[in-house]
């Protein structure tokens, strides 16, 4: 397994190529339908290229317009935002069946133990910006996701992070009380460990960047890692050792569970 690229999915290429058929055979310019449905002629042009997802009431006026008898309409069925960005989704279906999952994150609350307003108020920083229906779908999704967490109480989950995601304003202080006591209430649970990377520690194991382990009920290893613009899951055993090892010294030099939850704790009520 190797690299995963974030690239617009292809439905929405395929789509954007097919609209752009349609307008040049029917001889209408871009401009002709900027004025239909109030889109300049560059985002139309987006949407031709497939760098936005075409809408569906552009599908609807380039129906009309081009005299495409609904074929184009029909399209839009195609067009649902994704759960997951698409570089993520084999990710996420290896992490639905895991046995067990630990992870590291540097500046953020990691995503299973993300309340509901922090979700939100990350996504909605997200850039370039992200449409509503995207947004509510990624929310629901993340939620939905963090169900296993109590619906697997023989699956193991650990998870490891930089104390500066306790202390940074997400949202604000209201928002981040609830994530703290969000965060004290999962620590609790007989299968999920909460730790925090405390400052003080200064240079560790796990400055340079986020990490999850997986392990596959045919007890299969894997090892994830996500940036900016791409992610890649680790399958080969070399480099999934040499992450676990990594993982290892994180949590020896992170505070253990209590000492994380009197950490804890203590941000939420200055917050």
């Amino acid at each position: 397994m190797g690299f995963l690229s974030e690239q617009s999915p292809i439905a929405w290429r395929y789509c954007g190529h097919q609209f752009k058929m349609w307008r040049q055979e029917a001889g209408v310019s871009r401009e002709d339908v900027g004025k239909e449905s109030n889109y300049s002629p560059d985002t139309i042009t987006s949407f031709e290229r497939g760098v936005r997802r075409p809408t569906a009431r552009l599908l609807d006026i380039g129906d009309e317009l081009f005299g495409a008898r609904g074929k184009l309409k029909a399209a839009a069925q195609y067009l649902e935002p994704e759960k997951f960005p698409p570089r993520a989704q084999e990710f996420m279906d290896l992490e639905a069946a895991a046995i067990a999952l630990q992870g590291y994150e540097t500046l953020r609350i990691p995503g299973l133990l993300q309340a509901e307003a922090y979700v939100r108020a990350l996504l909605n920083a997200h850039y370039p910006p992200l449409d509503d229906e995207t947004i509510e779908l990624r929310v629901a999704a993340r939620l939905e996701r963090q169900h296993m967490l109590t619906a697997r109480p023989t699956t193991y989950f650990g998870f490891v992070f930089g104390e500066i995601a306790l202390r940074c304003p997400v949202g604000g202080p209201e928002m981040m009380r609830e994530q703290c006591e969000r965060l004290l209430q999962l620590g609790a649970s007989r299968n999920v460990d909460i730790q925090v990377m405390p400052t003080s520690q200064g240079a560790h194991a796990g400055i340079n960047g986020p990490m999850v382990l997986l392990e596959s009920p045919d007890h299969q290893h894997y090892a994830y890692e996500e940036g900016q613009s791409m992610s890649v899951l680790h399958a080969d055993s070399e480099t999934v050792s040499k992450l676990t090892q990594r993982f290892g010294m994180i949590r020896m030099q992170a505070l253990n569970a209590e000492e994380s939850a009197r950490l804890i704790r203590e941000v939420a009520d200055q917050w």
